[in-house]
């Protein structure tokens, strides 16, 4: 079956830090361009971060600087690691992931994960 799941979301504390993962089942990931969305209460589902192949990493400006994302290979996953958390940083985040094109870069690719919520409140 191919499905991607998020997990390491929770509840931290302005200027925290967590790790999100991106696991994928039924296909290699490291072979895919996957990308991170977020959900904000009330908002539209927006682009964070995507890893590509060209120009590789990108980031939006609001988490640029903050967030990192990277790849493991040997377990399939893609990590977001989010230092220095904002409350705006709130919300349910999914990855997302396609074979080949830029649409989890920009729109969102061809799987999605269910999501994970990540919330920043002191």
């Amino acid at each position: 079956q191919v499905q991607l799941v998020e997990s390491g979301g929770g509840l931290v504390q302005p200027g925290g830090s967590l790790r999100l993962s991106c696991t994928a089942s039924g296909f290699p990931l490291e072979n895919y361009i996957v990308g991170w969305f977020r959900q904000a209460p009330g908002k539209e589902r927006g682009g964070v971060s995507c890893i590509s192949y060209l120009p590789g990493l990108i980031y939006s400006d609001s988490v640029k600087g903050r967030f990192t994302v990277s790849r493991d290979n040997a377990k399939n996953t893609v990590s977001l690691h989010m230092d220095s958390l904002k409350p705006e940083d709130t919300g349910v985040y999914y990855c997302t992931a396609s074979p080949s094109g830029d649409k989890p870069c920009r729109t969102g690719g061809d799987i999605w994960g269910q999501g994970t919520q990540v919330t920043v409140s002191s």
